[in-house]
């Protein structure tokens, strides 16, 4: 298994937890470290909550130190704010710094933030090189193939990245225009891995084993990026690691496993996040889980009627005793 440096870190092998909002939180983190992730990217969090001290943001920014190296992703589109930010957190426990330029969500976009900067090189440029001059971490940049079919310059931006300074470029296979929809285009990360000398990281599509070899062999990029094939699924790096070394892939974990890492799960979101917000929480992540399982459309009916980790508990014991019999 390939290992792979962005800038002065070292990561001890090529797999990466995409950055995800409301899903890349601490218990989801250590949960892909146990099973062998190279490197975990936080949620998003915004330059401006962090100048302005929002209160939610503290959490955002929480690190554990068993699960580094870990990637601190920023949004924003103004390069002042954003540099001033950088140089404010440098001193946090996160080992890179990321700039997020690929968010598609509509409140992102229509601030001129996330996938909207890919329309404004320019400004690309300028929100680069002057956090790239504020810091001294590595800075990474997550874009898309383009903001739609009629704008494709993912090359063009990457070629920005690169001389700015940037350490690694992250290119997620669709335009914003197709927000997760249709298939990820891998012929792009092809064009940006060729265009370029840092280290390209290729997004979109990731769920097995085998989509990374193909990945490897049709773009000869130098990590991967595994988002939504993560959500309910932290074995899947373990998974992906096996598969690329031995050639064997492992098989699907069993219910009786899914509940009890879910479980586990639940228990470590609600010490982190407090029992009403936690169960809240934990209810998408358990849809995830339990999706592609026997009986788990009705399985998933009863868990967003759960309230309490009791409640949660005893519906899943009786998965793990029926799977007894």
């Amino acid at each position: 298994m390939n290992t792979l440096k962005i800038g002065n870190v070292t990561l001890e092998n090529n797999l990466i937890l995409a950055p995800m909002a409301g899903v890349t939180d601490l218990p989801f983190r250590l949960l892909c470290k146990e099973q062998g992730v190279g490197l975990l990217c936080m949620e998003m969090v915004s330059a401006k909550a962090i100048y302005y001290k929002n209160k939610n943001t503290e959490a955002l920014l929480a690190i554990d130190s068993r699960e580094r190296p870990v990637s601190l992703q920023l949004f924003g589109a103004d390069a002042d704010l954003i540099s001033e930010i950088a140089k404010q957190i440098e001193d946090r426990p996160f080992d890179i710094l990321d700039l997020n330029m690929g968010c598609p969500v509509p409140k992102v976009v229509n601030n001129g933030e996330g996938s909207a900067l890919m329309k404004q090189p320019k400004l690309v440029e300028e929100i680069l090189t002057k956090t790239v001059r504020a810091i001294r971490k590595p800075v990474t940049v997550k874009i898309r193939k383009g903001f739609d079919d009629e704008t494709v310059n993912a090359v063009e931006i990457a070629r920005i990245a690169e001389a700015c300074g940037v350490s690694a470029v992250a290119v997620h296979g669709r335009t914003r225009e197709q927000y997760y929809s249709g298939k990820a285009d891998w012929d792009i990360i092809r064009q940006v891995k060729e265009a370029v000398s840092i280290p390209v990281i290729g997004n979109g599509d990731l769920v097995t084993p085998q989509d990374v070899m193909r990945m490897a062999d049709q773009t000869g990029c130098d990590g991967f990026m595994i988002g939504r094939g993560a959500q309910g699924n932290p074995w899947i790096f373990s998974q992906m690691l096996t598969f690329l070394q031995t050639g064997v892939l492992p098989p699907k974990p069993s219910l009786n496993e899914v509940a009890k890492m879910l479980l586990r799960h639940a228990r470590m979101q609600l010490e982190v996040k407090g029992a009403y917000t936690g169960i809240r929480e934990i209810r998408k992540h358990a849809a995830w889980y339990t999706s592609g399982y026997r009986n788990s459309a009705r399985l998933r009916g009863k868990i967003n009627e759960v309230e309490t980790y009791e409640q949660l508990e005893s519906l899943f014991l009786d998965i793990l005793e029926k799977g007894k019999e």
